[in-house]
């Protein structure tokens, strides 16, 4: 599992359908090494704090696997490294592979998995493809959130390395299909709602 790169970006207004909208989703790579604060990275920034960023969304993760997928999906646009507002773009740690409350260490930093992302109209904007939060969902390649436990340095190159696993085992993945799943999962439903690791919107979301 490693750091492929670290991408930050700070808010800027763009216009979208004829408004103007102030947006942090433009993030690009950097090639020194970069500190990691409990509610970001340093020179990185949200818009919306009402849904963006805090304690449970510190940094957002994506794999690099994907983007050969949209790739293939999107073949007219170009992938450069943040295109999907990740801090984050990592290789070997998909969706399906790690569980919600897995803690990790890499460089000084120690984080935990938190939730899967659920994209904005903003991810729209970063493409220009109004379709793109619906196709982001439908494909379920969501990327996740990492909550810091412990601030430090990161910088692409860096090993992540997983310090604990969680004996829940609900994934990113299982997690994501409560959410975009057409039929109930009673069972897992239920487990989510008392997994005290995971945001109470989302147990919450579980339970009713």
């Amino acid at each position: 599992m490693k750091l492929i790169s670290v991408n930050v970006g700070l808010p800027r207004e763009v216009t979208w359908k004829g408004k103007t909208v102030s947006t942090g989703i433009f993030k690009e790579p950097v090639s020194k090494r970069v500190m990691v604060r409990s509610l970001n990275l340093d020179g990185d920034g949200q818009a919306d704090l009402t849904v963006h960023g805090g304690l449970d969304k510190a940094i957002y993760v994506y794999p690099l696997e994907h983007y050969d997928y949209w790739r293939g999906e999107l073949p007219d646009t170009e992938f450069p490294l943040g295109i999907f507002g990740e801090n984050f773009t990592i290789a070997g740690l998909r969706e399906e592979e790690v569980n919600i409350s897995d803690r990790f260490a890499i460089g000084t930093v120690k984080l935990m998995v938190t939730q899967p992302r659920l994209p904005c109209y903003k991810l729209g904007i970063r493409f220009g493809r109004p379709d793109m939060v619906k196709r982001f969902l439908a494909s379920r390649r969501t990327g996740f959130y990492f909550r810091v436990l412990q601030e430090g340095e990161v910088g692409s190159g860096d090993t992540l390395e997983l310090v604990s696993r969680d004996d829940n085992n609900i994934t990113v993945a299982d997690i994501t299909q409560l959410y975009v799943g057409k039929e109930d999962n009673l069972e897992l439903l239920h487990r989510a709602a008392q997994l005290e690791a995971l945001p109470k919107s989302w147990r919450d979301y579980s339970q009713r």
